[in-house]
C-alpha cells in the first residue's frame, strides 16, 4: 500500500511539472498559474520524501543495497 502511495505521489508529481511546462510556454506573464503548479510540486515532492521517510523508519521500506 505505502509503495502504491508513493508511485502515486511520483506520477502526481510529473503531472504537476508537465502542466508547468504548459503555463510557462502558453500563458501570459500576469498569470499566476505557473506559480501554482511549482506550489503544488514542491508540496507534492516534500509528501513523497516523507513517505519514503515514514515507510523506511517503520520497517515497511528496507533497502538492499550492498554498500
Amino acid at each position: 500500500m505505502l509503495k502504491a502511495a508513493i508511485v502515486l505521489m511520483l506520477l502526481a508529481t510529473i503531472a504537476s511539472l508537465l502542466s508547468g511546462l504548459v503555463f510557462l510556454v502558453k500563458d501570459d506573464e500576469n498569470s499566476t498559474r505557473l506559480l501554482k503548479a511549482l506550489t503544488v510540486r514542491v508540496t507534492l515532492a516534500a509528501l513523497t520524501i516523507g513517505l519514503v521517510a515514514w515507510g523506511f523508519m517503520s520497517g515497511q521500506l528496507v533497502s538492499h543495497a550492498p554498500f
